[in-house]
């Protein structure tokens, strides 16, 4: 083995920019990605949330820049990337975290406006982003871009099955990315979490549903936040040098029951 191995999971001397930064996974991406040598760039939508996250990154050490943006909308889009690129001079690392699945309901039922947000949150927004970083500095210097599907993506859940046609297309999206950017120097891929541990999704996994969930899962628990940051790390890094168009899996075997 390498003696140096542990060097390829070093991101210093990198700036990455996660987007829905302020809490839950993004949040956890943002400061796993400080640990590891990076220059980070964490934005939501508001601004006490985004600060707060700011403060944590910079009280273990890290160097942050923290913004209040709407992703969803052109004009903070543009701001979001020209200020990113002002105070770092590049953006090597693209992490699209931000999601969310406005509606609930079977699809017979779904309004049209309501599908259309659950499209431009899941996966028009990573598009545009990354095309933007794209434009901004990887078409000529090269980076990495993680998209933040589910492993709903892979399944059939009514009630949720918009939110999880969108988390498949962006799977999709990432493949598509992975070969028109490969030549550029640029690998994309994305993570597939299962139920994590967070205050978004504590209604699912703090009570007897939860309890059912762990017992069914292969490795008998629910995941915490750290262990999608490792995989996170590893996508970003050079240790996954020769990965792109691949999409992680990281459900504690849930796809296998």
């Amino acid at each position: 083995m390498d003696s140096d191995i542990f060097s390829k999971f070093s991101l210093k001397g990198k700036v990455a920019l996660i987007t829905g930064a302020s809490r839950g996974i993004g949040e956890g991406i943002a400061s796993a990605y400080s640990k590891a040598g990076a220059k980070v760039v964490i934005c939501s939508r508001k601004n006490r949330a985004i600060e707060e996250a700011s403060r944590k990154i910079m009280e273990s050490g890290g160097e942050v820049l923290g913004l209040a943006a709407n992703v969803s909308a052109s004009n903070d889009r543009a701001r979001l990337i020209k200020d990113a690129m002002d105070w770092a001079g590049q953006i090597n690392i693209l992490v699209n975290n931000v999601g969310g699945n406005p509606h609930f309901g079977p699809l017979a039922e779904l309004a049209e406006s309501a599908w259309d947000k659950v499209m431009d949150i899941n996966l028009k927004t990573s598009f545009i982003v990354s095309q933007s970083v794209y434009h901004a500095w990887m078409k000529d210097h090269g980076g990495t871009i993680i998209n933040v599907s589910s492993v709903g993506a892979f399944e059939t859940i009514v009630g949720i099955n918009a939110y999880n046609i969108a988390k498949a297309a962006l799977i999709h999206l990432t493949r598509c990315l992975a070969r028109e950017w490969g030549p550029n120097g640029i690998r994309v891929n994305a993570l597939a979490p299962g139920l994590v541990k967070t205050k978004m999704s504590q209604a699912l996994w703090d009570g007897p549903l939860g309890v059912e969930l762990t017992r069914s899962n292969p490795i008998g628990r629910i995941a915490e936040i750290d262990d999608i940051e490792c995989g996170a790390l590893f996508l970003a890094s050079d240790a996954s040098s020769f990965v792109t168009g691949h999409t992680l899996v990281i459900d504690g075997g849930q796809l296998v029951r």
